[in-house]
């Protein structure tokens, strides 16, 4: 156990110093540094980005930030249906095949290990094309109190964008 902190006899500065000498030894002995690999230690980056799929500047709202993380599956053939979010979020697939269709009729198509750095304030949709449920974490770096996503169920993709999505392969 640590001496009180208020304790004033001579003693109390040498075994406050070994003690914290001590518990700096045995706290790096084991430790990793955020990226350093070793040989218990192995680091596979899988996104590092300062745009968002559609070349978008990633920016941050202003107030105090929160951070959530959520799981989120989708049966095969079901869709999130067409939404938005009004604050960067960045996804990683664990499972699945998703197909990401945004509302001009652009089409990003993502597979197990995938990740990437979703839209902001663009209306999209994500539909599973995989024969098994897309598994997917999301991590939304947002302010607190905002929302993560706005429905947006009055949407529906024009056709002209559908023909054109079409016409470059990207729709399917």
């Amino acid at each position: 156990m640590l001496p009180a902190l208020h304790h004033t006899t001579p003693r109390a500065p040498r075994l406050l110093s070994r003690t914290a000498l001590w518990l700096a030894v045995l706290g790096s002995a084991g430790a990793a540094h955020a990226l350093d690999a070793s040989q218990t230690v192995r680091v596979t980056p899988v996104l590092k980005a300062t745009s968002s799929w559609d070349d978008k500047q990633i920016t941050y709202p202003d107030g105090r930030g929160e951070v959530t993380g959520l799981v989120i599956e989708i049966a095969p053939g079901a869709e999130t249906g067409w939404h938005e979010h009004p604050i960067p979020s960045f996804a990683y697939i664990l499972q699945g095949e998703l197909q990401v269709t945004r509302q001009d009729g652009q089409v990003k198509r993502l597979k197990t290990g995938d990740a990437l750095a979703e839209v902001v304030s663009v209306i999209h949709n994500g539909r599973a094309v995989s024969a098994e449920p897309v598994k997917l974490v999301v991590f939304y770096t947002g302010a607190f109190g905002k929302v993560l996503t706005i429905a947006r169920p009055e949407f529906t993709l024009s056709v002209s964008a559908l023909q054109e999505a079409v016409k470059n392969g990207e729709a399917r």
